[in-house]
């Protein structure tokens, strides 16, 4: 009965960070499982939050993100540490920033050994799974497997005419991913943690024409880059409707909660650059972010300053399991909860790199790779360009939010505090890449320049 319902809905080694990490991968699940909540995690791929309704965008792009938001706690102020997908989905899962971890570009693998989301679930009775549509997520080029008991690429067909690599669509991983909760649902009683990260709206962006019109969006020939865009949008989140509504006739009532984020956004065209990974712009840097679970988190919208290096403190705290030492994100489960002080004098720390790296990609990768930091404190925030010609700016985002006019001129000295964040990053880099150079196979660098992540 349990396949047939998963059939329905899915028409439906040990390397340590020295100075910088001081945490290692539990060894073993515990055998008796510990009470906590059931956890879906659901990312999505270069996901712009001004093209998310619930952000105030004038298209109804997001209907079923909106009522997970408008069902919790929506973050106005969330962003990334490095808007590309591996090093920041390894963030997200780690709390540590690119240069700790190891994954600054894609095509470079993460340190082994370290703690994570899902292993230290683990190792209080999660089961634990992921399934991912993106070819930088792959195991073989992130190590990201060794975090989770189940991790499936799910890579079942040609996303873009026919014409690119084999990737999953939306529909793909909510037919997989439902079918390993309702197996899980028969066959154990522990508590699961399932991370899905859908694939679209990554260009090149693909005309979903059955949300056209309801996006106003006239069906032509010539529908703009941004258009297809909006629908790629509508598409994604109309799977995870489906997903979230299937949940409820599942096998038993399993009451979870839900995060929702993007890995990062997307540049269409602005300070004339389109795509993401190379600059620290808001426009990639900023993302949705929100959480629900039943009525144990208010609906509320929280302005303060947020990252997706929270999650994973944020997720333990509300499952009642301690957060390792090492975890760089702030804890908002007390906050979740109505007992907690708001971070407001956070500031948040950002870096930006090339997109992937060539075959063994040499020995100084990382090092060679960075291109930007930046610095956000209350609305302030400092850029930084260290490659390619130098450049520096300064913005007021609270007068500024489109970051047009610089505070300062691009030729000018960066503050103490930025010099001192450039300054750690390249030693943590320099620890990196003592890590093993990457081997990759041809068909992934071809994928890996068909999605515009070498030049």
């Amino acid at each position: 009965m349990i396949h047939q319902q998963a059939r329905l809905f899915g028409a439906l080694l040990g390397w340590i960070c020295g100075s910088l990490v001081s945490q290692a991968l539990p060894a073993a699940a515990t055998s008796t499982p510990t009470p906590g909540p059931n956890i879906i995690l659901v990312t999505v791929d270069t996901l712009r939050v001004d093209r998310v309704s619930a952000y105030g965008y004038s298209r109804s792009t997001t209907p079923n993100i909106d009522t997970l938001f408008a069902n919790g706690a929506r973050f106005d102020e969330a962003r990334v540490p490095e808007p590309l997908t591996a090093p920041a989905m390894t963030s997200m899962l780690t709390s540590l920033h690119p240069h700790e971890h190891g994954t600054t570009r894609n095509g470079l693998r993460m340190r082994p050994g370290l703690a994570s989301l899902p292993s230290v679930l683990r190792q209080h009775g999660y089961k634990t799974a992921a399934f991912v549509g993106n070819w930088t997520l792959k195991d073989q080029i992130s190590g990201l497997s060794e975090h989770f008991l189940d991790y499936s690429e799910v890579f079942s067909r040609k996303r873009w005419f026919g014409l690119w690599f084999s990737e999953a669509t939306a529909k793909d991983l909510t037919q997989d991913a439902l079918g390993w909760i309702e197996n899980h649902l028969e066959n154990s009683r522990r508590p699961f943690l399932i991370w899905i990260h859908f694939v679209e709206p990554h260009a090149p962006y693909r005309f979903q024409e059955e949300f056209a019109s309801g996006l106003g969006i006239r069906e032509s020939s010539n529908v703009s880059a941004s258009d297809r865009y909006d629908t790629e949008i509508a598409f994604v989140d109309q799977a995870i409707g489906q997903f979230i509504d299937s949940l409820k006739t599942a096998a038993r009532p399993i009451d979870p909660l839900i995060v929702f984020a993007a890995d990062h956004g997307e540049s269409l065209g602005e300070h004339g650059y389109w795509g993401h990974g190379r600059h620290l712009f808001d426009a990639t840097l900023h993302v949705p972010l929100g959480l629900t679970w039943g009525n144990k988190i208010k609906p509320q919208v929280i302005e303060a300053s947020a990252s997706i290096l929270d999650i994973a403190p944020t997720l333990l705290g509300l499952a009642g399991v301690d957060v390792p030492p090492g975890f760089q994100g702030f804890d908002w489960s007390a906050v979740l909860r109505g007992n907690g002080e708001l971070p407001v004098e956070r500031v948040t720390l950002h870096q930006a790199h090339k997109g992937a790296v060539q075959g063994r990609g040499g020995a100084n990768a990382r090092r060679q790779g960075l291109l930007e930091v930046g610095r956000i404190a209350g609305k302030k925030k400092e850029i930084l360009r260290v490659k390619n010609g130098r450049g520096h700016w300064l913005f007021d985002l609270a007068q500024d939010s489109k970051e047009v006019a610089s505070l300062v001129d691009d030729d000018s000295e960066p503050s103490a505090e930025l010099s001192k964040w450039l300054e750690i990053v390249r030693e943590g880099l320099t620890a990196s890449d003592e890590l093993p150079p990457p081997a990759l196979d041809e068909e992934s660098l071809d994928q890996l320049r068909a999605l515009g992540y070498i030049d």
